[in-house]
């Protein structure tokens, strides 16, 4: 059983590994024909979401009505672990783009994929380049019609539960008078195993468009926003419980 388990891992970690080299080749050639085209982060998300099946993860994604195509917004969603690349980046919808860290970049392939993919890119250490490239976003974002995505965490949970959210995310929100739409994840923390053939589910949410609130600073709307953002994400933690004890009667 053991011996079983381990071959099982093995050849997982190799599947996973291949894939992965694989598509981002594909996502890479097919970039250069495209290079910034404001759907790349959309097909990225699709072709990575894949690698979830491979893992032994089954992915509920599910989208409000709400959220019109036409429309650009400010999408916030929860940061727990790398395995987000495989899950919660299957709610990036067409016209959405990330706010990453401009480290990324020098990952091997990857990080020419993330350039490619008109991600914006900012030096988290340097404050005030920040601020310039949120307000060079809001002009993208309005030129393109484009959706910026979020991580207002601003780095992986690691089990620690939501952290507390940045205001990088509500600024911008606030000078395109946007609404925010936010994006839950039930819990990914030490879920997923090798060794073993079902991890389970998560459930992504893409909640209805939030209007701003009047009379909210963007360090306000923080808070608020993490509120709803926290009450969802245990609201899909339960309803995942209810699946796991269901398959394990």
């Amino acid at each position: 059983m053991l011996f079983g388990t381990f071959v099982l891992a093995i050849i997982r970690f190799i599947i996973l590994l291949i894939y992965f080299i694989g598509v981002n080749t594909v996502l890479f050639l097919i970039y250069l024909t495209r290079p910034f085209h404001r759907n790349n982060v959309y097909l990225a998300g699709q072709t990575y979401s894949i690698m979830a099946k491979i893992v032994g993860v089954k992915v509920e994604l599910r989208v409000s009505d709400k959220v019109k195509p036409d429309e650009n917004y400010v999408f916030i969603a929860n940061h727990q672990n790398s395995y987000d690349l495989i899950t919660i980046c299957k709610a990036a919808l067409p016209g959405v783009v990330t706010i990453g860290k401009k480290s990324l970049k020098w990952i091997p392939l990857f990080g020419l994929i993330y350039w490619l993919s008109a991600n914006i890119m900012i030096d988290r250490k340097n404050t005030g380049n920040a601020r310039n490239t949120l307000d060079d976003t809001l002009d993208k974002m309005n030129e393109k019609k484009l959706s910026i995505w979020f991580f207002p965490e601003g780095t992986r949970s690691n089990g620690r539960g939501l952290l507390r959210f940045k205001t990088g995310a509500f600024r911008l929100a606030l000078a395109a008078g946007k609404s925010i739409v936010p994006v839950c994840a039930s819990e990914m923390h030490n879920k997923v195993r090798f060794n073993r053939w079902d991890n389970g589910t998560v459930i992504i949410q893409v909640m209805e468009p939030v209007d701003l609130p009047d009379g909210m600073n963007a360090k306000v709307l923080a808070s608020h926003f993490h509120s709803i953002v926290a009450a969802k994400i245990a609201e899909l933690n339960a309803e995942v419980e209810q699946l796991d004890n269901a398959k394990s009667i």
